[in-house]
């Protein structure tokens, strides 16, 4: 394999990593649930690499715990991302990333350059944590999300803007004989409707969805439908972040 860097994203609730040549094509990865000790985890993850590729290129971290992590270049989140997006898409646009512990709404160029961006880091109802933990709550499995939402005739609106109250409000609306797809469903917009506010004020060119939930239909659905255009997501959305570390670890 013709690797020429490695990147790590050291996220609250996953680690991700690449192997990438000089195009930022991933030769290798792994994703794993983050682990408290995130300075062995890491080192692990990136000798598992260097051995599946025959190779020890630079390495370029980010994430929360890249301060943490042995490599030749430590990047912030909002760069790193930025540059994987537009690695990925060769065009400008608004990045989208809806991560365990915070959003980031991030406004790129058309030379792959940070023009502006947003972050919601204070509160988890803005988060993928919101859906987690609700939906935990409701014993509806997140890989099946979408199929609930899907099935609901309308959503049951969640009107707590607080993760904790959320969730007392679901349990109301259970005991109250909501149905369990219609709370879904009004689950995904109530996040949607978050996120949304945050990226209107970007929202003039296309919009790309990274980040684990993005894989979920039904939040990319609700998303779209807030934001009135349509919402992409992006290839390999859970290693945007790795790409662009490994990227600018080349330099």
């Amino acid at each position: 394999m013709s690797v020429v860097a490695l990147g790590i994203d050291v996220g609250s609730t996953t680690c991700k990593a690449v192997a990438v040549d000089g195009q930022g094509c991933i030769l290798a990865r792994r994703l794993e649930p983050a682990n408290p000790r995130i300075e062995q985890q890491a080192e692990r993850i990136l000798q598992e690499l260097r051995a599946e590729t025959g190779s020890a290129p630079p390495v370029g971290a980010t994430g929360y715990g890249r301060k943490r992590v042995a490599a030749s270049r430590v990047l912030t989140e909002i760069t790193c991302h930025a540059r994987g997006a537009f690695a990925l898409t060769h065009r400008p646009g608004v990045l989208v990333d809806i991560g365990g512990q915070d959003t980031k709404v991030i406004q790129i160029g058309g030379n792959g350059e940070v023009l502006d961006f947003t972050m919601n880091d204070k509160c988890a109802a803005g988060t993928g944590r919101f859906l987690e933990t609700i939906l935990a709550r409701l014993a509806v499995p997140l890989s099946e999300a979408a199929e609930y939402a899907s099935r609901a005739s309308h959503p049951i609106l969640v009107s707590s803007t607080c993760t904790v109250f959320a969730e007392s409000e679901v349990i109301s609306m259970v005991a109250a004989g909501e149905p369990l797809e219609g709370i879904v469903k009004g689950l995904h917009t109530a996040l949607a409707s978050r996120v949304s506010s945050l990226t209107r004020a970007r929202a003039g060119g296309e919009i790309f969805m990274s980040g684990g939930v993005a894989l979920n239909a039904a939040m990319v659905v609700a998303l779209s439908e807030s934001l009135g255009k349509p919402v992409l997501v992006m290839p390999d959305a859970q290693f945007v972040g790795a790409i662009g570390a490994a990227l600018y670890a080349m330099a």
